[in-house]
């Protein structure tokens, strides 16, 4: 019994890391596109396509690869249980 408990929490725990981890990078991703965009009107187009491309990355990694991937589905397919 014990080690279900335990194990529960690991898992519960390692998604809300995810979850945060998610929220971080679609908020830096959000902002280095914002940046980027700004970089780009203003004339400096290496740095903002730059800045874009990162910003694409990080609303990648963080919208679909731990946020969608590592959360919502394990949540989901748990909750279906």
């Amino acid at each position: 019994m014990n080690g279900i408990v335990t194990e529960s929490l690991v898992e519960l725990l390692g998604v809300v890391i995810s979850a945060v981890a998610a929220g971080v990078l679609t908020v830096v991703g959000a902002l280095a596109e914002n940046a980027g965009l700004a970089d780009l009107l203003a004339g400096q187009s290496v740095f903002g396509l730059w800045e874009l491309g990162m910003g694409a990355l990080a609303l990648y990694a963080g919208i679909y690869l731990l946020g969608y991937k590592r959360v919502v589905v394990p949540v989901g397919q748990s909750l279906a249980n």
